[in-house]
């Protein structure tokens, strides 16, 4: 047993690196890019093409990373993923204006990461036990918002001392790196029973001990075990029935709203610090910094707040997501709101710091509830919530860009924080909307067998 634990969090902590590294190169190759291109004089609109072609390759691969996931599973994914992105980026020569190979390489990486998140959830959902898994997801999904910030504070001084091509063999090196280690160290999950498993409120076994995942895959009190890997192609996946369950809308629902919001924080607020506050990014130093530390932190201590509760039994499974994902999102929209009215620097980063905080406290409801729900088709579900996800960064990204570009149309002053209220609201009526729906339609019950 504890080698088997011990294995557990081995894996949980490479998920966690996964995620880190994944974002990294995300960061890395949008500094190295833009610098590139700065350089060779490349327009506005060619560098959002290429900075955009990831999130198209990315959407299109979340559901058939969640199938192959499932038929294949999410351990030899996961390595052919990092593989495949890696040689890619290490390949790729960064010439600005080498649109065409630009294009393909990045729609290529796109394609290559869409994978990696589907079969993380089918990874977990076979290696963890319920009353592990708020703080097991949320500990990998903060990987994100880490290797963004480290992205952030160290890539930009290896641009200045190496050359932004640097940039894109540093991000190889660790993706190969990163699939080495997880090659050597991850195993598919033997059979196994733990104690608190069952007490945390989960399904009993079956009549052998186990309860079926997919195909001749088991369940032993919360731990999903493979067996033959020919039996796999035997699933039969319910699409009718994921695609017609409130439940599983309701997270894709919130999934969409938490990406809206982060996409467009992520990517407009520079533009408002300087543009509507006036504001130097250079002079406000790493404070600029703390809205994705505070992500990092709330999204760990909402996955530990989740799991306490569930395991002692002080409140329900559905009742713990419901609350955890509810609060979080509703603080977050208060700060969307208060955030046009606070006009100093400490005010901004206040308010995006509590909001992009609170939203990550919330993911310990809806981005766990992928494995609550249907642990069987955990990549499948998490496929289409990520496709909603990265449609939300898409369409937010840009219809915020024609908002303001039809404000200065209209002669209003971007200068001034008022011209940006709506760019604030949107997100935050998102939030409320998915909250009341989540509240309402949610469930910690699996739902699908």
């Amino acid at each position: 047993m504890g080698r088997r634990v011990a294995t557990r969090h081995v894996i949980v902590g490479l998920t966690f690196a996964c995620t880190c590294v994944c974002y990294i190169e995300r960061v890395g190759f949008s500094i190295a890019y833009t610098a590139a291109a700065d350089a060779a004089g490349i327009n506005q609109s060619t560098k959002g093409l290429i900075l955009s072609t990831f999130f198209y390759g990315y959407a299109l691969s979340q559901v058939p990373g969640g199938w192959a996931a499932q038929r294949i599973g999410g351990r030899r994914v996961l390595l052919f993923s990092f593989i495949v992105w890696s040689l890619t980026t290490a390949m790729v020569p960064l010439d600005a204006r080498r649109v065409k190979t630009l294009v393909i390489a990045r729609l290529l990486v796109g394609v290559a990461q869409g994978f990696i998140f589907p079969s993380i959830h089918t990874v977990l959902a076979q290696w963890v036990p319920p009353h592990e898994r708020s703080r097991s997801v949320s500990l990998t999904t903060s990987g994100m918002y880490f290797g963004a910030t480290a992205g952030m504070l160290v890539l930009p001084g290896i641009v200045h001392l190496r050359g932004p091509r640097a940039v894109f063999f540093v991000e190889a090196a660790m993706g190969g790196i990163w699939a080495l280690v997880w090659f050597l160290c991850s195993t598919d999950p033997p059979r196994s029973d733990h104690p608190k498993a069952s007490s945390a409120g989960f399904g009993q076994s079956t009549t052998k001990g186990f309860l079926p995942l997919t195909g001749d895959k088991e369940h032993t009190n919360g731990f999903l075990t493979e067996t033959m890997s020919t039996q796999r192609t035997q699933v039969s996946i319910p699409w009718k029935n994921l695609l017609s369950s409130f439940p599983i809308w309701a997270l894709v629902l919130n999934n969409f709203t938490f990406d809206y919001a982060l996409y467009v924080l992520m990517n407009w607020l520079p533009t408002y610090f300087e543009m509507g506050l006036h504001l130097s990014l250079q002079k406000m130093g790493s404070s600029k910094m703390l809205p994705y530390l505070n992500m990092f932190v709330f999204s760990n201590i909402g996955g530990v707040i989740a799991d306490h509760l569930i395991t002692k039994r002080q409140i329900s499974v559905t009742h713990t997501r419901k609350w955890l994902n509810t609060g979080g999102f509703l603080v977050a929209a208060c700060a969307l709101v208060m955030m046009p009215t606070l006009r100093t620097s400490w005010g901004a980063v206040l308010c995006s710091s509590v909001c992009l905080g609170s939203l990550a406290l919330g993911r310990a409801g809806f981005a766990v509830n992928h494995l609550d729900v249907a642990p069987r088709y955990a990549g499948i579900v998490m496929g289409i919530s990520n496709t909603a996800g990265t449609m939300a960064g898409i369409v937010g990204v840009s219809l915020t860009g024609q908002i303001l570009e039809s404000a200065k149309a209209a002669n209003m002053d971007l200068s001034n924080p008022n011209s940006w209220t709506q760019i604030f609201y949107i997100p935050a009526f998102l939030c409320i909307c998915s909250a009341v729906i989540f509240l309402v339609f949610a469930t910690g019950e699996r739902i699908f067998d």
